[in-house]
């Protein structure tokens, strides 16, 4: 896991790849990063006392972990989709989704592993500008996000989904996300540990009920607060 992928975050994770973005300074704050570019969303949790949640510990790397395999998204043949509980279901090539609206936003980004990594710049499409351009459908309670890897799913309450800092990024700190990080396109919810951030994204779906994803199925927490450590389930 890098904190997400098929196969996402959980058990028996296995680290690869080279770290290349080393953080070496300390964490810069919400204030100083905003006065450098007004533009950008700055994630809530970004602006508390403490950013690091409870039984949590900065890491200055960015690792990466998976379980299962990476997948290799050719972007002329990537598609995402928004479908389900919908007025009118979305259908985007990697060309029509560049050339959408852009978003950039600040966030820190909590793996369920107990590691943080604090000063991420996330750039891409926001979730909620999609939502309002499908109309979501008042039954719509949930959202289920599909990746490109196996058919993996994770679930999460629609409320936590449309949120200003959440999107569909294709940029991490100015540069394009590799496929270990979850490129071409991956899913950030800053505010949920990082397994709710899907990689390789490939489709939203609404629906009314709730439904338990990947990791969810095998005992993972179905909401996710990294600041309450809601990272397995009571049932």
């Amino acid at each position: 896991m890098e904190c997400v992928g098929t196969s996402g975050n959980g058990a028996n994770m296995i680290p690869f790849g080279q770290d290349e973005k080393y953080q070496s300074g300390a964490p810069r704050g919400a204030s100083d990063v905003a006065a450098t570019d007004p533009t950008l969303i700055i994630s809530p949790d970004t602006r508390r006392a403490e950013r690091i949640p409870p039984g949590q510990s900065r890491t200055r790397k960015w690792p990466v972990l998976h379980y299962g395999y990476v997948p290799t998204v050719n972007k002329a043949a990537w598609r995402f989709e928004l479908f389900g509980l919908v007025d009118h279901p979305l259908r985007f090539t990697w060309d029509e989704f560049q050339a959408l609206p852009r978003v950039k936003v600040y966030s820190d980004f909590h793996c369920v592993t107990r590691w943080s990594r604090l000063d991420n710049i996330w750039e891409g499409v926001s979730v909620s500008a999609l939502l309002a351009r499908a109309g979501v459908k008042p039954e719509a309670q949930y959202v289920i996000a599909h990746g490109y890897d196996s058919g993996w799913t994770t679930n999460l309450p629609l409320a936590e989904f449309d949120v200003e800092d959440a999107l569909l990024a294709d940029l991490h700190d100015g540069e394009p996300l590799s496929a270990d990080h979850g490129g071409p396109v991956r899913l950030v919810v800053p505010r949920l540990y990082a397994w709710k951030s899907a990689k390789w994204i490939k489709a939203i779906e609404l629906v009314a009920e709730d439904r338990a994803g990947y990791w969810e199925q095998g005992g993972y927490h179905m909401h996710g607060d990294p600041w309450t450590e809601e990272r397995f389930r009571d049932d």
